[in-house]
């Protein structure tokens, strides 16, 4: 039997049949629908570690019992988890251990493009690559027999398209296999796990061997395979990239490689000596053409496609018609054309904040204050688009803090807020608000606290109470945890109560002091919170804008008058107390 699976359903699916137990991640897009996944399926123990680092030392732990193990994480997560990635490399496992880092490509929802193959050669270990949902299912089977056959951790890369688009896969009759009716009981081996230098100095020559015993598998492992085809041209693939190749070349010789590091170099010797021209089709980096070239192999690649963006059917089949490796028909070529003219007019959606979000309040308030606002990622980056405009600076998960603390120190006149959610607070808020308090700085930390991991869609965290499986848990306790740090300045505001914030900000920064606002309100998507949309009244109304500076999407200037969406309204009434004709009525 077949069913229609994501590449991440495929993902969580092949790691449930393949006898994992337990997993780990941090939730990001485009990673996180696969322990969404698996945490559904019974007898396994699924979570959402506060970060990727954490997540990643959880499935180390697990693979060190004997247990297989999961860990998930988009490809900026795996930048937070190599400390302990690189560490494993160097012990080795006893059960198997699969890493899988959700590339993004494009940038549809992140803050770079980095290629995260380059991490198997930076640590030294395998990485496969699946082409499609069943690929995806079959190649964590395959993972996690190579990591305990080499033992190894081994990273399985997905790319957005991958993660996200749905194939067939082949459903398995057979059960998974039982967990074992007694707790492992744990093998002790301090000269192999404990990484002191002397030990470390004895595991580094296991690591080259290891590798080189890899590449030797790779020369004879099925999921690098020929396809023959026209020998004029021989194309070189992985990924999701093959199946763009596969279409605008259906005639070539293929080298589609499931295995991207280490590669077998017998094999692409043997694929190129048997074709005229070699291509190398990847997206971002040129890592497998360089790697190629280096084993004397002429061959062309990033002379031809970008070394940014996204790939597409339509891009490869562009970038090889100017090239002259194919020839497109006058009618693909108008057709291309008219889908280009036709993409062209549609109008740009900028994203924005929900309506009725506790964000918009907070960003307003910021703007009056004119401070300079250093931020974070999450829902709350959208508070630097106009018309809020309002954060000036954006990094990475927890950047913030730290990058306020450190503007604050080279000396700046400005008054300085750092801003982060709750989900992005336990990520790696806690370590740079310690250095805040620790090396005196006067900063005000916001914590804008929705109650929810809301950007990647609703994931719980430490301060929820919920687990993953949702079992009622210990709420860490915002207020208390930064107390507890030494913070003596500490206040709880409700975002929409514009005036008490606003006040409440003012005190903070004028103190002098590091100081902590808790700006609480539920995100409202989550929560579900709907109330009446207020009124506008035409009269009074002198159509002067002040409201539509909230940025709200309910909210809509017409020729004499500003009117109000009831339905897309969440009645938050941020409108009403902005508006300095008291034009607008709460009801």
């Amino acid at each position: 039997m077949k069913k229609l699976m994501t590449g991440n359903e495929a993902i969580a699916y092949g790691a449930y049949l393949n006898g994992v137990r337990v997993g780990a991640a941090y939730p990001g897009t485009p990673s996180t629908e696969i322990m969404d996944n698996f945490s559904g399926y019974p007898g396994v123990f699924a979570e959402w570690a506060p970060n990727e680092k954490v997540a990643m030392d959880v499935g180390i732990g697990a693979a060190y019992a004997g247990t297989r193990a999961l860990v998930s994480m988009k490809h900026v997560g795996v930048n937070v988890a190599a400390d302990s990635l690189f560490y494993a490399v160097y012990t080795g496992l006893k059960g198997g251990l699969v890493l899988v880092t959700a590339d993004d490509p494009g940038m549809h929802s992140s803050q770079n493009e980095q290629d995260n193959r380059n991490y198997a050669k930076f640590a030294k270990l395998p990485m496969l690559e699946p082409a499609d949902s069943e690929e995806a299912k079959q190649f964590v089977g395959i993972a996690l027999e190579m990591s305990e056959t080499f033992d190894t951790p081994v990273m399985l890369r997905t790319v957005t398209r991958l993660s996200h688009s749905s194939t067939s896969v082949e459903i398995s009759e057979e059960a998974p296999p039982a967990a074992p009716p007694e707790p492992p009981l744990y093998e002790r081996d301090a000269v192999k796990f404990v990484m002191v230098p002397a030990n470390a100095r004895r595991r580094h020559p296991v690591i080259e061997e290891r590798i080189k015993k890899l590449a030797e598998y790779a020369e004879n492992t099925p999921i690098n395979r020929i396809e023959p085809g026209d020998d004029t041209i021989g194309i070189i693939a992985a990924g999701s990239v093959y199946q763009y190749a596969r279409e605008v070349f259906p005639g070539a010789t293929f080298l589609k490689l499931g295995m991207v590091y280490p590669l077998p170099a017998k094999l692409l010797q043997q694929f190129a000596s048997r074709v005229k021209t070699v291509v190398v089709i990847e997206e971002l980096d040129p890592f497998l053409e360089e790697q190629i070239r280096l084993m004397g192999i002429e061959a062309r690649g990033k002379d031809i496609f970008p070394i940014i963006g996204e790939f597409s059917p339509a891009l490869v089949r562009e970038r090889s018609a100017s090239a002259g490796l194919i020839s497109t028909p006058a009618a693909a070529r108008a057709e291309a054309a008219a889908a280009a003219a036709e993409a062209a007019e549609l109008p740009i959606r900028p994203p924005i904040l929900c309506p009725g979000c506790g964000h918009r309040g907070m960003f307003h308030v910021f703007r009056e204050s004119g401070a300079l606002v250093l931020g974070d990622i999450g829902c709350y980056t959208l508070g630097y688009a106009p018309p809020l405009s309002a954060m000036h600076t954006t990094g990475c998960m927890g950047a913030g803090i730290g990058v306020a603390h450190g503007i604050g120190k080279a000396g700046v006149k400005d008054r300085i807020i750092a801003v982060l959610g709750d989900s992005t607070f336990f990520h790696s808020g806690i370590h740079p608000l310690i250095d805040v308090l620790y090396n005196e700085s006067t900063v005000t930390v916001v914590i804008a606290d929705n109650s929810v991991t809301a950007m990647t869609g609703h994931q719980q965290h430490p301060g929820t109470g919920i687990t993953l499986q949702k079992k009622t848990t210990k709420a860490v306790n915002l207020e208390q945890l930064v107390r507890s740090l030494g913070f003596e300045k500490v206040d709880i505001c409700d975002p929409y109560d514009l005036d008490g914030l606003a006040k409440t900000l003012e005190d903070h920064l004028e103190s002098g002091k590091p100081s902590v606002i808790i700006a609480r309100r539920p995100c409202v998507l989550y929560a579900k919170e709907k109330r009446t949309a207020p009124q506008i009244d035409p009269e009074l109304c002198v159509n002067c804008g002040t409201c539509l500076e909230l940025g709200c999407s309910p909210l809509m200037q017409e020729e004499d008058y500003v009117t109000i969406d009831p339905i897309l309204c969440n009645g938050c009434g941020l409108c009403v107390q902005v508006c300095p004709a008291e034009a607008i009525i709460a009801r």
